[in-house]
């Protein structure tokens, strides 16, 4: 088939070659003229994928219009920051009921929205599906095995785009849950900046692992008050997603929260990085998100105060360890 993807990153860059490997015809398109270059000229993501070579049969692209015409499938894989951006340059290049699956993860702060939801504001005629799960651009574009899901409104949808990207190294399952499936791909990025907090100030395994078991309630309340379901926040997408997301070093988040704790700045940490960090983007609209459906997210809230309002991270974390006493699960009777 012939598919595109919006956005030559890791991600896209990684998944280009997921689809370019399964035999498909692979455009792959980028906005960033001296990224187009190094592509075109090295036929490797030398900053984002050092060593990693594009199969000959995916093709280079700076014109948007080319990427968004003849596909069967269009992948937006552009950083949450950069979706509305691009889906209104796209807009006017893409069919009535084309297949669009977003890979970025993160909830837009002005509007409160999920990404399928801002791809639907701007391209209101695309058929839009989801993918998501624990899966490093680094590890998938060396084929190691990775699983992920696809969330989609139609169960046609969701099949044909898990026969595009299936493999023997890349299993992918599908689900109808689209929301659950975004809440928990872009809260686990909060909790991920706070995991690596707690890495930052030398905290041990206890620490972090009851942090991530913890955030992960946070999300599953959010989630599902929200219209996403409890099974969706314990699969791929949401506690699959946590752990990686909170323990490896290839993750951004946890690497950005990790400098934090050493005591940079959230500028300071997402500079050392070089990449975007999708946690410090999703943290407000998170909280946002939580006054709205008067839910308590306290480990949102204090990564909230350590980034924008420079609360000391010892300090944040104590009074998570404060708090009044409560039961574990307030569903439980005695």
């Amino acid at each position: 088939m012939n598919v595109s993807l919006l956005g030559a990153g890791s991600w896209g860059t990684a998944l280009a070659i997921v689809l370019a490997k399964n035999g498909h015809n692979v455009k792959l398109w980028s906005a960033l003229e001296a990224e187009i270059n190094m592509l075109k000229e090295h036929r490797e993501h030398k900053e984002r994928l050092p060593g990693v070579i594009l199969p000959d049969n995916i093709e280079i692209e700076s014109d948007l219009e080319t990427a968004c015409t003849n596909q069967e499938l269009i992948v937006f894989s552009v950083a949450s920051p950069f979706v509305r951006s691009t889906a209104k340059l796209a807009k006017e290049f893409i069919k009535e009921g084309q297949k669009i699956v977003n890979v970025a993860k993160g909830i837009e702060e002005a509007t409160l929205f999920t990404l399928s939801q801002v791809l639907e504001d701007e391209i209101p005629q695309a058929d839009i599906a989801v993918l998501s799960g624990p899966s490093h651009a680094e590890e998938v574009s060396k084929g190691i095995p990775t699983t992920v899901v696809i969330g989609a409104k139609s169960k046609e949808t969701a099949e044909f785009i898990q026969d595009t990207f299936m493999n023997e190294f890349f299993r992918v399952y599908t689900s109808p849950d689209i929301v659950g499936i975004e809440l928990g791909a872009a809260l686990k990025n909060v909790i991920a900046l706070a995991a690596g907090v707690v890495d930052g100030l030398g905290y041990g395994d206890n620490t972090k692992a009851a942090l991530m078991t913890r955030g992960m309630h946070e999300i599953n309340q959010l989630g599902v008050a929200m219209g996403g379901k409890p099974e969706t926040f314990f699969g791929l997408s949401g506690i699959g997603d946590l752990i990686v997301t909170c323990t490896s070093l290839h993750s951004r988040n946890r690497n950005a929260g990790y400098l934090i704790g050493q005591g940079k700045t959230a500028k300071e940490a997402m500079e050392e990085v070089k990449q975007v960090v999708e946690g410090v983007h999703c943290a407000k609209a998170a909280l946002a998100l939580a006054k709205k459906y008067n839910v308590d997210m306290p480990i949102v809230e204090q990564v909230n105060e350590v980034i924008f309002n420079d609360k000391p991270a010892k300090e944040a974390l104590s009074v998570l360890f404060s708090r009044d006493k409560k039961n574990e699960n307030s569903t439980l009777a005695w």
